[in-house]
């Protein structure tokens, strides 16, 4: 364990109470001055750490960066979170560097996570706002199932599920989804889902699983032009929520989901999707390359496609479209 790493567990062990350099000196075989470089570097990492000349150092608050010890603190997975935590200050997006981390051969687990994205991206190209003050979560996840390139749109309602979940396990909000990839509060969006596939031959190489949420994000930091239709956390409470502690519950909620996915259970897992989503038996209009269907959504498939049923009976299958509620 490196010497900052070392350093702060012996502060979380004696929370609440000062510790002298003296016995930090002695008890990691360091010299003082050490110490005090590496509690100024925990400073700089957003740990609150009061100094004394006579007490020594007391850990008063954890850091709100998504740092990966700090993630990985009480964290219950087996693979996802557990292995490699890429962590960044800014990037221009996760996705892009997990893209190149996959090419190389980091495996399925991997997450790649920054407080800022300089080149968010949604679904068709679209712009993803990212606050550039830590106040959201963009995380990407690497995944490699061994499954054929046809069910891979199941991924992003799969995740979805595990989002919402996560959300209505830390806070009382009437979260829903909005096929495909969207997690809305009261009609306006909180989180967004990016999945791409990359494939060999007639199988999945590796698939990236982006996700963006907005947490403590004020009204005021969103663009002008999608204030309106955007929320965050902080928004819909008032209150301030620990980032950390959600992305640890969305990586729990995803493997256990995912687990599902890979046990062929994902008839529960759509069944959950459509009591998440609200959406079956309301009229729709379905924006698909430059065209607009109508109609009633009879259904949801198990491959995740929106079954239409058009004014006049037709029923089309929808594999991708922006909707809207009519």
């Amino acid at each position: 364990m490196a010497t900052k790493d070392l350093l702060l567990s012996y502060l979380k062990e004696k929370r609440g109470a000062w510790v002298s350099g003296e016995s930090l000196s002695n008890e990691m075989s360091v010299s003082r001055t050490a110490i005090w470089k590496h509690v100024r570097k925990l400073k700089e990492e957003g740990y609150l750490i009061k100094s004394s000349p006579k007490k020594g150092y007391l850990l008063s608050r954890d850091s709100d960066l998504l740092l990966p010890n700090e993630i990985r603190e009480r964290l219950s997975t087996r693979v996802f979170g557990k292995m490699d935590i890429h962590y960044f200050k800014e990037l221009d997006s996760t996705n892009m560097k997990a893209k190149n981390l996959a090419e190389g051969g980091a495996r399925e687990g991997t997450v790649v996570i920054a407080e800022s994205q300089t080149a968010g991206r949604g679904r068709r190209g679209r712009e993803w706002f990212s606050s550039s003050s830590g106040n959201g979560i963009y995380a990407t996840l690497i995944l490699r199932p061994a499954m054929s390139p046809i069910g891979a749109p199941r991924i992003t309602l799969m995740t979805a599920v595990a989002v919402a979940e996560a959300l209505l396990s830390l806070v009382e909000l009437d979260v829903k989804i909005k096929w495909p990839n969207d997690i809305l509060i009261k009609g306006r969006k909180l989180a967004g889902i990016l999945t791409e596939i990359t494939t060999e031959m007639d199988a999945v190489n590796y698939i990236l699983v982006g996700l963006g949420l907005n947490v403590n994000t004020p009204s005021e930091s969103f663009p002008k032009e999608i204030r309106e239709k955007a929320t965050s956390i902080f928004i819909e409470t008032g209150a301030q929520f620990s980032r950390t502690r959600l992305i640890r519950t969305c990586l729990e909620q995803f493997e256990k989901y995912y687990e599902m996915f890979k046990e062929n259970e994902f008839s529960s897992i759509i069944h959950r999707w459509k009591q998440l989503s609200d959406i079956v038996g309301k009229n729709i209009s379905v924006g698909v390359i430059g065209q607009e269907h109508m109609g009633e959504v009879v259904d949801i498939d198990d491959d995740g496609v929106l079954i239409l049923k058009d004014d006049q009976g037709r029923i089309q299958r929808i594999i991708s479209g922006d909707v809207t509620l009519c």
